[in-house]
């Protein structure tokens, strides 16, 4: 990725404009981005980093298209999300985008295959379920059932769902929060083999610094504005990472 953008200008997959988000609830008034300003590049790995009510998840589920703006605009492709009614932004997360969430929302009746059909059945150009879970290292673990899986694999498994309808975009939020240190390496590698041989722009939602070394770029937040954007000049491996 470092090679890409120093060669070459590279493509812009998000452009995030004054994007602010204000809740409201009742009488009281919560500002959680306050004019944020961002572009995500093709098939880049990014870690969002701050701590809890930093706005990271509200920025990420900004761009995920599964919350809008207060004020700011939100283009993808330089088509602007911020217009799109429900119908569009349903397509636009149906095809161009990946969830990863702390926790695995498998379905525990249907084993680690089916998990991941329910995507391939409804996508468009959909990885065989067998391809997806073997990215993941889990060519062993196609039949069984969550409950017979440990966390950090029923995660890898939450990773081979995402991935199997070919995203544009993968957006993880806190995948380890729920992991031990070991676990939480493993699901750090899957997700930078995926976003290395499908070329996936990836964003990765953290409070631990520790992660940030695998990132091409570490875009730290705070108070609902972004503090600081830092280029990583050369990647760690995730299993090299400590925290």
């Amino acid at each position: 990725m470092q090679n890409v953008i120093a060669n070459s200008p590279p493509k812009v997959i998000f452009h995030i404009q004054e994007i602010t988000k204000v809740y409201r609830m009742g009488e009281v008034e919560v500002q959680a981005l306050h004019s944020v300003n961002l572009d995500l590049y093709e098939g880049e790995l990014v870690v969002l980093l701050g701590p809890s009510g930093s706005g990271k998840s509200t920025l990420l589920n900004i761009i995920g298209g599964l919350d809008i703006p207060s004020s700011g605009y939100v283009f993808f492709h330089q088509r602007d999300l911020t217009d799109a009614n429900d119908a569009v932004l349903t397509r636009f997360r149906r095809e161009c985008v990946g969830f990863i969430f702390q926790f695995y929302n498998l379905i525990p009746s249907l084993t680690a295959r089916e998990n991941v059909a329910l995507v391939t059945e409804i996508a468009s150009n959909p990885m065989l379920p067998e391809e997806a879970l073997e990215l993941v290292g889990l060519e062993e673990r196609l039949n069984h059932f969550p409950s017979q899986m440990s966390g950090g694999e029923q995660q890898r498994v939450a990773i081979a769902r995402a991935i199997a309808k070919r995203p544009e975009v993968l957006l993880c939020d806190e995948p380890t929060g729920a992991l031990d240190f070991q676990t939480g390496k493993l699901v750090l590698d899957a997700l930078e083999r995926v976003n290395r041989e499908l070329g996936t722009t990836t964003a990765v939602i953290t409070h631990n610094a520790g992660i940030a070394a695998m990132a091409d770029r570490v875009i730290t937040m705070r108070s609902g504005e972004i503090t600081s954007i830092h280029c990583n000049q050369a990647k760690v491996k995730p299993e090299e990472l400590e925290w």
